[in-house]
């Protein structure tokens, strides 16, 4: 049993779970609700962008820059994979302690 790097590391799985249960969320958003500092919520994000897992927008709302990312197809699948495997690892555990 093998996990994604990707998605396993503690801090992207946060981001990849908010993201696919909220859809949509602008920086600060994620950045309140998984109480991550801007310099590490931006290198996980850009992780997660070099491996097209996430798309980002940038606009301007009342004049003010909003980045808003979301997950991409492949994203929400790697993350969809990542759960399984989890899923599959609990059944295996939960069959050791049956017998």
């Amino acid at each position: 049993m093998e996990f994604d790097k990707l998605v396993h590391q503690p801090t992207r799985l946060q981001i990849f779970a908010y993201l696919y249960r909220h859809e949509r969320a602008t920086f600060s958003e994620i950045q309140n609700e998984l109480d991550i500092t801007d310099g590490n919520l931006s290198g996980h994000i850009q992780r997660m962008e070099d491996a097209d897992a996430v798309a980002v927008e940038k606009q301007f709302v009342d004049r003010r820059p909003q980045t808003t990312y979301e997950l991409t197809e492949d994203g929400r699948r790697t993350f969809e994979s990542h759960v399984d495997t989890l899923e599959t690892l609990l059944d295996q555990l939960e069959g050791d302690d049956a017998g």
